[in-house]
């Protein structure tokens, strides 16, 4: 499962973006930290159900009338504040959460009601644009610091014969959430010394700045974007790709839709009542309509989307047994659905489905033209398909 982290400074609305997202009871407080040990939950990307394609929904509990929600990991970490690199404010524990994550939503406090220790401030008192690449420096210092550490083993094993540098930084990093693949790629692209007893500091945090563009993107969250004052949000979309948000709106319709008085699906632009409101929630949700006609909804489910199918470029695949049907084993109808990076093959959607599956692969079906597929073919959004192997 894909795994996408919240971070940020404290009190910009993590904890209820990640809330929102996943229906979790977490702490929600107007005051720094209140997020110590990180939440974890599941939450999910919307996509088009191939179910559309036929005359009937397949009636998964994670399609609502061909929108299905593919699961993904959410993980809350704790508010991060200027030098957590260094400690601060326990930011080396917070940092090393964050190992884990294939993409990180940095949540801006768009309102500039926080100061740069997520304090309380008045609304644009204070500029979030100078919030906009903290995350990112923060995290790159702590990676510089983690490599600087460990130089002198480095040093070490260079003195050695068929010493490597590529394995070497790949037993370093790797428990960083760095891939033998990406440190590769990021060597390929840095001009460094062949010898590392000649590396600067200046080489070593071009590595780390490589490796975290590489192995830890961001998608910028402009959260409190209702409350935000004129041009904040437009600032923050001129200094990064940004997506304007509404944790607290989300979480409200959310909480409307479990108790009956709304419908809505995570995404929608729009939203219809179908309960008795008070006075106070329909001018609530008045002000809210207002910034999803503007923004196209909420920006919650927008970012987990951003994240997952345009920064990691990945795809939904549905893997079936019966290829006219659609089914699985016991006739569920499109049951399961894989996040695959882009170019993936059957052979990919196969070991996905199992190490078994794709250790006795023999070959795959396109259930929507029921033709065999080549070995080699790049799988697209919304294909279903039928493995044939020895272990099925």
């Amino acid at each position: 499962m894909l795994s996408l982290a919240l971070a940020g400074k404290p009190n910009a609305g993590k904890s209820t973006f990640f809330a929102a997202a996943t229906m979790a009871d977490v702490d929600v407080a107007g005051y720094p930290f209140t997020t110590i040990d990180p939440n974890r939950g599941v939450s999910h990307v919307r996509t088009d159900c191939p179910c559309l394609a036929r005359d009937e929904r397949c009636g998964d509990d994670d399609c609502h009338d061909g929108t299905r929600y593919v699961p993904i990991e959410l993980l809350d970490v704790a508010g991060l504040v200027p030098g957590a690199h260094e400690g601060r404010g326990l930011g080396n524990q917070f940092l090393d959460e964050l190992t884990s994550a294939d993409v990180i939503l940095n949540v801006v406090d768009a309102s500039g009601g926080t100061n740069a220790e997520g304090e309380p401030v008045e609304i644009g008192a204070h500029d979030p644009a100078e919030d906009v690449d903290f995350v990112t420096e923060e995290i790159e210092r702590w990676l510089a610091g983690i490599i600087a550490r460990n130089w002198e083993s480095v040093e070490r094993q260079s003195r050695s014969p068929g010493f490597d540098i590529d394995e070497s930084l790949a037993e370093m990093l790797t428990g960083v959430g760095a891939s033998e693949a990406a440190i590769a790629a990021t060597l390929r692209e840095l001009d460094y010394p062949a010898d590392p007893r000649e590396w600067t500091d200046d080489h070593r945090r071009e590595l780390a700045r490589d490796i975290r563009a590489r192995t830890k993107p961001l998608v910028v969250v402009a959260n409190k974007a209702d409350i935000a004052p004129a041009g904040n949000v437009e600032r923050l979309q001129e200094l990064a790709e940004t997506i304007p948000a509404s944790a607290e709106g989300e979480l409200a319709l959310r909480r409307g839709v479990e108790g009956g008085a709304i419908d809505y699906d995570p995404g929608d632009p729009d939203f219809s009542v179908a309960g008795e409101l008070t006075d106070s929630q329909r001018t609530q949700l008045d002000e809210l309509r207002g910034l999803m006609a503007t923004h196209g909804g909420t920006g919650v489910q927008r970012a987990l989307d951003t994240a997952v199918y345009d920064l990691l470029d990945h795809i939904t695949v549905y893997p079936v047994q019966n290829e006219t049907k659609w089914t699985d084993g016991q006739g569920n109808v499109l049951p399961d659905a894989f996040l695959l990076p882009s170019g993936s093959t059957p052979l990919d959607l196969a070991y996905a489905v199992h190490s078994d599956i794709g250790d006795g692969y023999l070959h795959a079906v396109d259930a929507r033209s029921d033709r065999r597929i080549g070995d080699d073919h790049e799988l697209e959004e919304g294909d279903v398909v039928k493995i044939v192997s020895t272990a099925n």
